[in-house]
């Protein structure tokens, strides 16, 4: 039996999907840096029905530790069917701006460690000529903007290498998922004011799961992301910099 590996275990948008798999009796992997909250997350799973729960303790930024996890990973269950990448950090703009240090670090884990664990993932699946990979953009990497051109600026890697991965991967029987959300209430956006356009994160979980049934190559969570950030992208440059937002 196959199941699914999740890398980021402990975000909120990650949990909310594993809950949703763990409801189907699928078979988990749970990877994450906070080993208290990744033991509760997999406890609750199972309880939840998860056919069985894997966990370990990992920094992503830590290249060399991948490709052993996966190895752990791919023999605990049984052959992994697919992998949803959801780790990161929302990058403080104004701090960036001061630390080129800090514009490095967030670069890395945001995009870069990405990037390093995409790579043998995806060469393990297409060996194999099945699977899907699912990994959490944003549509703030659809167009860098002031407020947040750090982590945009790494959530655009990530969407240009998926793209070209999905394309490299077409023949092999691998599905390449591209995951970009809008604003979504969780822990990591606590400070922000809320409004119309968010999301609670159990939508966006079901989203991904059904982009998962679906291997829909690209989906916008909410839906409605799609035509908004279409008008973004297609706006000027000369009227777009004027814009504050």
């Amino acid at each position: 039996m196959s199941g699914t590996l999740i890398i980021g275990a402990t975000s909120a948008i990650a949990e909310s999907t594993a809950r949703l798999l763990a409801a189907r009796h699928e078979r988990l992997y749970l990877v994450a840096r906070n080993p208290q909250r990744l033991k509760a997350v997999a406890t609750d799973l199972a309880v939840r029905g998860a056919e069985r729960v894997g966990h370990e303790v990992l920094d992503l930024n830590d290249l060399a530790a991948h490709e052993p996890m996966l190895e752990r990973a791919d023999g605990f269950l049984g052959g992994i069917a697919r992998v949803l990448i959801a780790h990161g950090t929302l990058s403080d703009q104004k701090a960036c701006e001061r630390s080129i240090e800090l514009t490095l670090r967030e670069l890395h884990t945001n995009a870069l460690s990405v990037v390093a664990l995409l790579t043998p993932l995806a060469n393990r699946l297409s060996s194999r000529g099945t699977g899907a990979i699912a990994v959490i953009s944003s549509v703030a990497g659809d167009r860098g903007r002031a407020s947040n051109y750090v982590y945009g600026s790494a959530k655009a890697l990530v969407t240009a290498f998926l793209s070209g991965l999905r394309q490299r991967l077409r023949h092999h029987g691998v599905a390449v998922i591209t995951i970009k959300p809008g604003l979504v209430d969780t822990p990591m956006t606590a400070a922000f004011t809320k409004g119309l356009l968010w999301a609670r994160r159990e939508r966006v979980a079901a989203g991904i799961v059904r982009a998962f049934d679906r291997r829909t190559p690209t989906v916008y969570l909410p839906a409605f992301w799609r035509p908004i950030m279409f008008v973004i992208r297609a706006l000027p440059e000369a009227v777009f910099r004027r814009l504050s937002f």
